[in-house]
């Protein structure tokens, strides 16, 4: 398997029990890139959880979306450096001031303990979120259209990035270049998950032929009947992808 397509593989840990966890680790840390720790991860088990996971020789996405003033943001972000996390965001709604506050402390945190620097992420628009919640928060325009909006907000801020639905790659290409990096969650695909709370989607290799540079993926491969081998077909869809990319 080509290692470029499980570096781009992250698996939502999102679990509360230590053991669960590790067990998770331990069968998947050969088969994805990195490991996202979420709300659920982090406020069941703390700090403890990320550094078992890189004990364990696991990346981190600390995915915790810091939305606070600036000072408490750029504080937060200090913190994630701190613990080795190899990617953390914060959500863009958060505006320019407490974006560029969080993307500054952690190039100065990274200088200051000498370790290289994290990739910042800023989230646009949730992918559990169509246009009807986009409207009745009071935009007058549709998810896609304001997920790029804060795309472009976040790099003039100095991130690294963004959190984005796959149907939006194109359109934060276009307006935010090559270099800039999509991490795409709401992947799915076929029957994996019958019931699901994600609406803005698509499958692993339609979205690295969008151009994301990460995909987030939980429960189509915790919850299948085998996790090793659902992960091993997320990783040959990217290889494939990848491949028809370069031609």
């Amino acid at each position: 398997m080509n290692p470029e397509a499980r570096k781009r593989l992250v698996f939502a840990l999102d679990e509360s029990d230590m053991e669960k966890a590790a067990a998770w680790v331990d069968l998947l840390k050969d088969r994805v890139g990195m490991f996202k720790i979420g709300k659920e991860a982090f406020t069941s088990l703390g700090p403890r959880i990320v550094e078992s996971v890189i004990r364990k020789g696991g990346g981190v996405f600390l995915d915790l979306k810091f939305h606070d003033i600036p000072n408490t943001a750029a504080g937060a972000a200090r913190a994630a450096v701190k613990l080795g996390a190899s990617i953390f965001n914060v959500h863009a709604l958060g505006g320019k001031e407490m974006m560029k506050s969080a993307a500054d402390a952690a190039l100065q945190e990274a200088e200051r303990i000498s370790v290289r620097p994290p990739l910042v992420l800023a989230v646009t628009v949730l992918t559990s979120l169509g246009d009807e919640e986009v409207r009745s928060m009071g935009f007058d325009y549709p998810a896609s259209e304001l997920a790029v909006r804060l795309a472009v907000l976040a790099r003039e801020s100095g991130l690294s990035g963004v959190v984005a639905s796959a149907r939006e790659i194109d359109s934060i290409r276009k307006a935010c270049g090559r270099d800039f990096v999509i991490l795409t969650p709401g992947i799915r695909w076929g029957e994996a998950v019958k019931s699901d709370d994600q609406k803005r989607v698509l499958g692993p290799a339609e979205a690295i032929r969008s151009g994301a540079d990460f995909l987030v993926v939980g429960r189509p491969i915790s919850r299948a009947k085998d996790p090793a081998a659902a992960a091993d077909a997320v990783c040959r869809e990217i290889e494939t992808a990848l491949s028809g990319n370069k031609n």
